[in-house]
């Protein structure tokens, strides 16, 4: 049972960079709930999605997978002949967690996609052919040098009938758009009960750790990786889904 977010919630002399750790995974479902405006929507219609560009005799990849919301959905969605999700993280105490989550939802469900569940780096994966790979809210932890060379890789193993689901927190060209949507997502971190100070530390321990990019940066590096479009699906305040095709 996911405890509720107070990591940030007493004043810290030096705040550290943000980890995905025991005390992360701990309060992880409540985190994202309160922090990501939207977030129950993306996950479950990426499961739609993906059922739309699922081929047979192919994996589905969810890259950076933490606790496995994004592998439930993918199971609950998509019924393909020969098909199975693998769930890649490295954090190992996400991985213990998610195997207990998708333990237990093999127990609830009959007839669910098979699983693997994998720790390691997704940067030294060897990826096996792919008809979808979702990356949700993963890339903008990977260095900004490193970003391309993994889409090209994703790019490369994936059917040229599937698609690549990318989810990320965005920044905006023009400053008054980036004033605006910022404030209305520290409106809504504040609406789900955060202090003033939690919302402080844990944008200082995210500083550098997560890089986030525009729109427009997204589109010109899936561009750069091979993707032939991409189109946005879903977007709240300054978070963002898009569906890249091969």
């Amino acid at each position: 049972m996911s405890e509720q977010d107070r990591l940030f919630a007493k004043p810290q002399a030096t705040v550290a960079d943000f980890a995905f750790n025991e005390d992360v995974v701990r309060v992880f479902p409540d985190m994202i709930k309160r922090s990501v405006p939207g977030y129950p929507t993306i996950v479950e219609n990426i499961g739609v999605i993906a059922a739309q560009f699922t081929q047979p005799n192919t994996i589905l990849y969810d890259l950076g997978c933490s606790l496995g919301a994004v592998s439930q959905s993918l199971r609950r969605h998509v019924q393909s002949e020969s098909t199975k999700v693998v769930a890649v993280d490295n954090s190992a105490a996400m991985i213990e967690r998610c195997r207990e989550y998708m333990s237990a939802q093999s127990s609830m469900y009959e007839q669910l996609l098979p699983i693997d569940i994998v720790e390691t780096d997704i940067l030294s994966l060897d990826f096996q052919p792919a008809s979808v790979v979702a990356l949700n809210f993963t890339l903008q932890f990977i260095a900004p040098e490193k970003r391309l060379g993994l889409l090209r890789k994703i790019h490369s193993t994936l059917h040229p009938k599937g698609a690549l689901l990318l989810s990320e927190k965005i920044r905006f060209e023009f400053q008054e758009e980036q004033v605006l949507l910022n404030d209305l997502h520290i409106a809504f971190k504040r609406a789900n009960g955060y202090s003033e100070m939690e919302i402080a530390q844990k944008r200082s321990a995210l500083e550098n750790v997560m890089m986030i990019d525009s729109i427009e940066v997204h589109r010109a590096r899936l561009k750069e990786a091979g993707f032939s479009s991409v189109i946005p699906w879903f977007q709240c305040f300054n978070f963002a889904s898009f569906v890249a095709l091969p």
